[in-house]
């Protein structure tokens, strides 16, 4: 992994520290998450991928954050245990943080890494209808905006928010990852 990227500090939902070092020659799949927010059933097919994928080396990480619309108002243990009761999720989870404003560290690194997102335009456009402005790239778009990081620290790709789990643009891309040494 990059060094900045591998470096960067981060809480687990437990409050303990951490970096992405322990993901080292895996394959990553960083998603802002929400537990209020019409995109929250998405849990249901990041875990299912996961399911599928994890023993060839993927890993999805959860970073709730509270950034739209309030979306994420719960404390870390209301959300794992939100998690783990509604969608049965397996995949780490971490401490909320900001995606947005005096965003993350690892935000930072990713949004500058991959600017602009795969599958672009519909949810924009939702959002528009109503009547919230979409941020503009690089920034996050809304919940469950997902990206890439390939076993070598690359970011790869970045996707949409309304960009699912099954959706064969992402799961082509985690497979070509997956598939590389």
């Amino acid at each position: 992994m990059t060094s900045a990227l591998l470096e960067t500090p981060v809480k687990r939902n437990d409050g303990s520290e951490d970096t992405l070092k322990s993901y080292a020659g895996k394959v990553l799949l960083v998603v802002n998450v929400a537990s209020k927010c019409g995109l929250t059933p998405q849990y249901n097919g990041l875990e299912a991928l996961y399911q599928a994928k994890k023993d060839q080396g993927l890993e999805i990480l959860g970073f709730p954050a509270n950034d739209f619309n309030g979306q994420e108002p719960g404390s870390d243990e209301d959300i794992k245990t939100f998690c783990s009761t509604t969608f049965d999720v397996h995949f780490p989870l971490f401490a909320k943080i900001s995606v947005l404003k005096d965003s993350h560290p690892l935000y930072e690194q990713l949004k500058k890494a991959k600017p602009e997102a795969i599958g672009e335009g519909p949810m924009r456009e939702k959002l528009k209808g109503f009547g919230i402005a979409p941020n503009e790239a690089p920034e996050i778009l809304w919940n469950f905006e997902k990206f890439l990081i390939g076993r070598n620290g690359d970011v790869v790709a970045r996707f949409a928010p309304d960009v699912a789990a099954d959706d064969p643009r992402l799961v082509e891309a985690v497979e070509a990852e997956l598939n590389k040494e």
